[in-house]
């Protein structure tokens, strides 16, 4: 393992999926340990406010947007998790990059377990379509994307955009993403022990996630729960897919990037060693730190950004963390 994440694991307090309640509390003191919630960007302004069908988002809206917006799905097992979790990466996806940014509070399970997630996702992704002129964005450079749960919330709402007919995606940031409740993989068996995100967690999420009936007779379950169930990967839009070699997740995020490219959807996939579930917000370590930038590159290239856009750091009068 990466010494510098090997060592901030030692400090992390462990997230266990099987009390919901605890975990809450869990993941609110990982996420301040982790990175804290910087107050604001003078590059970028913040509201919060609710979208149609009462889903809480949080807007970052540059002074000088470059017109992509991107739609952002926080992690935390469908259980965990809140608008601060990912506050200081929206933040800086929209300093840094000049893009505006959805980011989505959707319902938690096992109180609202899916398909009210997953609804909750669409419904901001329609919402942030539909209005992306009032929000200083092209309607036609719209991504969707997100970690962990939020990742294979991102690949949900690909599909069924795709399966739709819209709203129109112009990519897909999926990082390490919850994407198969098959549980079958190598990865899978290999990783069973705490304190690193393991079999246990994955097991317990996709308990509170498709609820009671999971595995009574005649359970199916549903393509937009698990992406990976999905037949047929052709015509999504281009994606970038981060994968972490210690994470039981590993395996299918690496397949369904495979697919992806068979199925002739452009990829970019990044595979990381000596990293675990998560390892992009522990900024202590700098495999950590370059994971992030590689996010903002990928974002970059795929909405054609220039260098020397006004909001962009290596522009002259700009400053960036």
């Amino acid at each position: 393992m990466d010494p510098e994440l090997s060592e901030a694991l030692g400090g992390m307090p462990y997230v266990s999926l099987a009390d919901p309640v605890k975990a809450r509390a869990a993941m609110r003191d990982l996420s301040a340990a982790l990175s804290g919630e910087p107050a604001a960007d003078a590059r970028v302004d913040v509201a919060d406010r609710t979208v149609p069908g009462g889903v809480p988002v949080r807007v970052y809206r540059p002074r000088r947007p470059a017109g992509p917006a991107l739609v952002y799905f926080h992690g935390g097992g469908f259980v965990t998790g809140d608008l601060g979790n990912e506050h200081r990466r929206c933040l800086g996806f929209a300093a840094e990059l000049g893009i505006v940014v959805v980011s989505v509070d959707y319902r938690l399970a096992p109180e609202h377990p899916f398909p009210a997630p997953f609804e909750d996702a669409w419904a901001a992704t329609a919402w942030t379509h539909a209005h992306a002129a009032e929000l200083g964005a092209d309607p036609g450079r719209i991504a969707v994307g997100g970690g962990s749960a939020g990742g294979g919330l991102a690949a949900a709402v690909a599909l069924r955009a795709r399966d739709e007919g819209g709203p129109p995606l112009a990519f897909q940031l999926l990082l390490y993403p919850v994407l198969d409740d098959r549980m079958d993989t190598p990865s899978m068996r290999a990783y069973t022990e705490p304190p690193l995100f393991n079999r246990g967690e994955v097991e317990q999420m996709w308990r509170h996630y498709l609820g009671p009936d999971r595995g009574t007779p005649g359970w199916e379950t549903p393509v937009y729960a698990a992406p990976a169930r999905a037949r047929d990967l052709s015509g999504l839009p281009p994606a970038y897919v981060l994968a972490a070699e210690a994470d039981p997740l590993r395996d299918e995020d690496l397949a369904y990037a495979l697919r992806m490219i068979e199925a002739g959807v452009p990829v970019e996939l990044r595979h990381v060693p000596g990293a675990y579930h998560g390892f992009d917000g522990v900024l202590s370590a700098a495999v950590a730190r370059r994971a992030l930038a590689d996010q903002h590159a990928a974002l970059r290239r795929a909405f054609l950004l220039e260098p020397g856009h006004p909001l962009d750091p290596g522009h002259p009068g700009t400053s960036s963390d």
